[in-house]
């Protein structure tokens, strides 16, 4: 994912959230999605049959909230002749912004994906599911690790492994017991064997082929040889999945572990995936931070430092990373100081208390996204930008252990 993309993502994501906090106090938030071949004037059409229904609404704050939302809706339609070529969402509504308050809010989106289908949609909340489901990564890949003792089937889903099927054999070890010829011994164990295969195949067909197929990439099985050669030769896979087989690797694991296991051996296979490109800039950080270059820098100060002196090769930034940089003035005086804070429901909320020089209260005077500011100032560099999904492991050490800021340095600085 090249950088405009990987940043366009995350104000995406971050206006996603945004309104996720917004709410009505009834059913006064519309969300209205349009698709490229709706016709606005159709819309519009719709809007004013709604906003005659409206009238029937009993409590009269409601309607009146609900009426007030529909007008809004239709002067905006106004200067949108056709709908762009992914549709537009338009989100309008009677906000709940406490004591005892509300603000008519109008938010709209055009998404990084098409609309499918026209929506009206009126409720104390923005319909937000069908641009929530633009976020996830669409390609989804089969997993099967197995030996002669056990199998684990599962599902790369995006970022996210899940394990859903494990299977024990009851094949016979190799040596046979009292009173049982050799030949008979090793019939025996091969029926054992093809069964137990035959019950994989079964067991991980029924898995894959309950995927959405347009998204289900292919198959990669683990585990020792000849057991995934002998697997695969059988054709133990429905025809359809059997005929999506992307590779064998060698994996030492045969239960949930394997999956990971079988992931990290993917390698090249996988090199359009995103979090395996996320997985290689952690791998390589991470390296650096215990070599002898020393190549690396972690921490909002230091890094901060490192961007400003140009030494930062690549930028890594959580995609979680919630926190605002406030210049705070005092209202009196000369004084001002910088602060990060964690951002929550606004930053509205944070009181910077009295000036230390004359006693006068300070007053935030600019907040600035910490994720747009440390984004500038790579731009500025020519630093690369690197967004770093929580939902693996070495992602979320970046933002557990790391505070969400990592980077690669083009030469040790001492910071």
């Amino acid at each position: 994912m090249v950088e405009s993309e990987a940043h366009k993502k995350y104000e995406f994501k971050r206006t996603l959230e945004a309104l996720r906090d917004k709410k009505g106090r009834g059913t006064e938030l519309i969300s209205l999605y349009i698709p490229h071949d709706k016709q606005v004037h159709e819309v519009a059409s719709q809007l004013r049959e709604e906003f005659g229904q409206a009238s029937n609404i009993k409590s009269r704050v409601t309607r009146q909230n609900v009426q007030g939302a529909i007008e809004s809706l239709l002067s905006r339609l106004k200067l949108i002749p056709k709908a762009p070529e992914n549709g537009v969402v338009i989100f309008c509504g009677a906000v709940d912004i406490g004591a005892n308050k509300t603000d008519m809010e109008t938010f709209i989106i055009e998404p990084p994906e098409p609309i499918v289908s026209y929506k009206y949609h009126c409720d104390s909340s923005f319909l937000l599911t069908p641009l929530e489901d633009m976020l996830h990564e669409k390609k989804t890949y089969g997993l099967i690790v197995l030996d002669r003792r056990e199998a684990t089937v599962g599902l790369l889903r995006g970022k996210h492994i899940e394990a859903l099927a494990h299977l024990t054999s009851t094949v016979p070890g190799k040596q046979r017991k009292g009173g049982q010829s050799s030949h008979r011994f090793q019939q025996l164990r091969l029926i054992a064997i093809n069964e137990f295969y035959t019950r994989i195949g079964e067991a991980a067909s029924e898995v894959f082929l309950g995927v959405d197929q347009k998204d289900f990439e292919g198959v990669f099985i683990g585990g020792p040889s000849p057991t995934k050669e002998e697997f695969e030769s059988g054709e133990f896979l429905h025809h359809e999945i059997q005929k999506k087989i992307l590779g064998l690797f060698d994996v030492a694991y045969t239960d949930e572990s394997g999956l990971f296991e079988l992931f990290d051996k993917l390698g090249e296979a996988l090199q359009d995936v995103e979090v395996v490109q996320e997985k290689k800039y952690m791998e390589r950080f991470l390296k650096e931070l215990v070599s002898d270059t020393g190549l690396a820098s972690y921490g909002e100060e230091q890094v901060r430092k490192n961007l400003q002196m140009g030494s930062v090769d690549i930028l890594l930034l959580s995609d979680e990373l919630r926190k605002a940089r406030l210049t705070i003035k005092c209202t009196n005086c000369d004084y001002q100081e910088k602060k990060t804070i964690t951002k929550k429901s606004g930053d509205e909320q944070y009181q910077p208390g009295n000036c230390p020089k004359c006693g006068s209260s300070l007053k935030v005077a600019e907040s600035v996204d910490i994720v747009e500011e440390l984004s500038t100032l790579a731009d500025q560099m020519s630093t690369n930008t690197v967004f770093i999904s929580s939902d693996f492991e070495e992602g979320n050490q970046l933002l557990t252990a790391f505070g969400g800021i990592g980077a690669i340095l083009r030469y040790k600085t001492g910071i």
